[in-house]
């Protein structure tokens, strides 16, 4: 017995039940810039709703140049970093009646190169790359972002980069920290970072470093790891075996790594706060979720996507200020003489 396979309604379909020409019926449904009358749009978007038509994407991106979507590239969607930065783009989106892409880069340069390949014959109006980079592959990334704007398509990157920029001045927040925990009366401090040569954790180490010891202290060494939280309990892990004093200040490079050092703290039978005092940055939720409550610079992150989406759509686009703020919590107490 040979199976009933109900046929997909066609655009045909869809002209012939409107009454309407097939030409009518695309301008009306794959996105064309033609104006159509009222009457027929009427008509034409009635008899695709009845027959269940779905407009073909492809089709759509070609009428319009660009599809309706956006392309958000960032390193780790489970990061909440990035989580707060993708909600941004996606309020952003809904306000458009646009779509949001997100692809995971794992800050593989390469990577990153051949997702943004892979994207293109998709046409996105824009493309929001997220990911603090490092110069490697700086310029097969940049080659990809030429042909998107080739296409039509805006670009924008966080940090320096190819089209439109975010900017966040790691370097100035992570100074007035440093600054803040010299004058709370810390003087020695370790810290936690990424690989040389990724701009957001050296742009936080170097400024972090500059307030800490114009205030004071001394920054005695650097160990290196990756943005995970797992990357910054085997970094504590490793800083405790070699030897933390009581009074001793981390610094970690985002506020998830602060929180596997905090894991690894009190693993070791270790106090945080009191004995050993951790801060981070970008004050994630999970920041004021855990205990004691983390002492962070706070980024705007959800509105720093929401700027970097409207970028992406608005012709006249200028950044708005961003003012990054030293939020002291319970993981860092006043050091009592």
């Amino acid at each position: 017995m040979t199976a009933d396979v109900r046929r997909s309604p066609t655009l045909h379909d869809v002209a012939r039940a409107a009454g309407v020409s097939l030409a009518t019926a695309s301008r009306v449904l794959n996105g064309s810039d033609r104006k159509v009358a009222e009457s027929y749009r009427e008509r034409v978007e009635k008899a695709a709703d009845e027959l269940g038509y779905t407009a073909n994407a492809s089709a759509q991106a070609t009428a319009r140049g660009t599809s309706a979507a956006i392309a958000l590239l960032v390193a780790d969607i489970a990061d909440p970093y990035f989580g707060q930065i993708a909600a941004g783009v996606a309020r952003g989106a809904d306000e458009e009646g646009l779509i949001v892409t997100i692809a995971i880069t794992q800050r593989d340069p390469e990577r990153e190169a051949k997702i943004l390949r892979a994207l293109r014959g998709q046409r996105p109006r824009g493309v929001i790359l997220a990911a603090s980079r490092t110069d490697d592959g700086e310029t097969r990334t940049a080659d990809e972002l030429d042909a998107f704007r080739h296409l039509g398509a805006r670009t924008v990157a966080f940090g320096a980069g190819a089209g439109r920029s975010i900017r966040i001045d790691n370097r100035d927040g992570a100074e007035r920290l440093g600054s803040e925990m010299a004058r709370l009366g810390y003087r020695r401090a370790i810290a936690i970072g990424a690989a040389d040569g990724v701009r957001t954790s050296d742009d936080r180490l170097a400024g972090f470093t500059e307030g800490f010891t114009a205030g004071g202290g001394a920054l005695e060494r650097t160990y290196r790891g990756t943005f995970e939280r797992e990357s910054g309990a085997a970094s504590m892990a490793d800083a405790l075996r070699d030897g933390v004093d009581a009074g001793t200040l981390v610094f970690a490079l985002s506020d998830v790594v602060a929180i596997g050092a905090m894991t690894a703290i009190r693993e070791a039978g270790r106090t945080v706060g009191a004995d050993i005092a951790v801060c981070g940055f970008d004050d994630v939720p999970a920041s004021r979720d855990v205990t004691p409550q983390l002492t962070t610079v706070r980024v705007p992150l959800d509105e720093l996507g929401y700027q970097a989406f409207r970028a992406t759509v608005d012709a006249q686009w200028q950044q708005s200020p961003i003012e990054l703020d030293v939020l002291v919590r319970d993981s860092t107490p006043v050091v009592t003489p």
